[in-house]
């Protein structure tokens, strides 16, 4: 497994868990968290066994955002992985999953702060639960920035354009209760108990049909932004291949033997 003084890499059955560990920072972003998130992103890709991924954060926050220490030309940590961003120059938006969408699925288990490039971060994740302290924003435009992880275009698509024009023209936070009540998350839970319930989730998608899950979660994507007609067309090009898997023969036998399943990706 791979990471970063910045991020952790840990294996929890067929779970990748990836922590921001920056907590001094509130794991603001810097190139060690960067480059550790998008080499766990390749991971979780390229090895079959894996087929969810968790993302939280270390020390009661998810994270806060660019360092903008560095953004005022302080420097930043990990000089060494410069090397990395100049052989991918996209690095950083794939790592914040601008401009990559990884095959399986990701949870966001957050808590505390998940402001600024975190709230961007997490609309790149597929399933979101979040402790009831936490926090959430878009606080660009109170710095004079401008929120380019890709929020001026996803956050309208994934939440109501009132609630995503107030988040992104006001800079404001929004409690956990909030973010839930305009859809930004799934799942409010107690305090320190994000990652937990994250993990539960990621269990149950661990036992369903990998395959099927790939495909589903691919079809959902790539029909969002065509019409209905076309988006129906192109889910029975990805759904029925699924059908003519082993996998898919075994989910109907191990459902008539009354036993789990037990798929093997074929």
């Amino acid at each position: 497994m791979g990471g970063t003084e910045h991020l952790t890499v840990e294996r929890h059955g067929a779970t990748l868990v990836l922590t921001m560990n920056r907590p001094e920072a509130k794991n603001a972003l810097s190139l060690p968290l960067l480059v550790g998130l998008y080499d766990g992103w390749l991971e979780a890709d390229a090895d079959d066994e894996i087929r969810s991924v968790v993302l939280t954060g270390a020390g009661g926050d998810f994270c806060a955002g660019m360092d903008l220490k560095a953004l005022a030309g302080k420097g930043m940590a990990g000089d060494h992985y410069r090397d990395r961003l100049k052989a991918d120059p996209d690095l950083h938006w794939k790592a914040m999953l601008r401009h990559h969408r990884p095959r399986k699925p990701v949870i966001a288990a957050v808590e505390g702060y998940c402001v600024a490039g975190g709230t961007e971060i997490l609309q790149g994740t597929d399933i979101r639960v979040a402790g009831a302290g936490a926090t959430f924003g878009l606080f660009e435009v109170k710095r004079g920035l401008f929120p380019i992880g890709g929020s001026t275009v996803r956050l309208p698509r994934q939440i109501p354009r009132t609630h995503a024009l107030e988040m992104l023209l006001t800079g404001r936070p929004y409690p956990a209760e909030e973010a839930a009540r305009i859809g930004l998350i799934g799942r409010v839970v107690p305090d320190g108990t994000a990652l937990e319930a994250a993990l539960e989730i990621a269990g149950r998608i661990n036992a369903c049909g990998p395959l099927a899950v790939e495909a589903v979660k691919a079809s959902v994507y790539e029909s969002a932004d065509m019409t209905e007609t076309d988006g129906l067309a192109a889910e029975l090009t990805r759904g029925w291949p699924v059908f003519d898997t082993a996998d898919a023969k075994e989910g109907a036998r191990a459902f008539a033997e009354k036993r789990p399943p037990v798929y093997r990706r074929a």
